[in-house]
């Protein structure tokens, strides 16, 4: 899709493109009402400068969104919308043991109880090992910290969700 035709669909089609790229219902609705763009370089901006805009309640929401990283089995089933390209960006896993595999899932589980939330990382080009290392590491965080790292990862996921949507 091009900006062009981007441009050409209606607000309702806008967003529901745009949910592909992000699942907060706030910058979804922010960004729809910002259509058209005059440009991709516009369009980018205007997304990270509405991420950074959201609220934690916003962010939280689009995690929500996300399968956790290494559940390969549930992105087709929970996320049909975004599955091939969360699947994409997960491919990593794929070549995992089944033990990196498992001691992902409990460190999943460790993260989520601790901070409320999945585990949220832009894991495009990363193997399970690194995947998990990085999760062990951010397990050291408190909550508020992590949130805002959390922030940064989604925003890294939806600026190359907004590349696939525009090639």
């Amino acid at each position: 899709m091009t900006i062009q035709e981007i441009n050409e669909l209606n607000k309702e089609s806008v967003k529901a493109e745009l949910l592909k790229c992000c699942g907060s219902t706030t910058w979804v609705t922010r960004m729809a009402e910002k259509h058209p763009f005059t440009s991709e370089n516009e369009l980018f901006n205007i997304a990270e400068q509405t991420w950074h805009e959201c609220s934690n309640e916003d962010w939280l929401e689009a995690f929500s969104h996300h399968p956790k990283l290494g559940d390969l089995g549930s992105l087709k089933k929970k996320f049909a919308n975004t599955s091939e390209w969360a699947g994409e960006e997960q491919s990593g896993a794929n070549s995992a043991t089944p033990e990196i595999i498992e001691e992902l899932a409990v460190a999943n589980k460790a993260y989520e109880e601790k901070f409320g939330f999945i585990y949220i990382l832009c894991a495009t080009g990363k193997t399970a090992k690194t995947m998990l290392s990085i999760l062990r590491v951010r397990l050291n965080n408190d909550r508020e910290t992590e949130l805002k790292m959390a922030m940064v990862e989604q925003n890294k996921i939806t600026v190359l969700r907004l590349e696939k949507l525009l090639s």
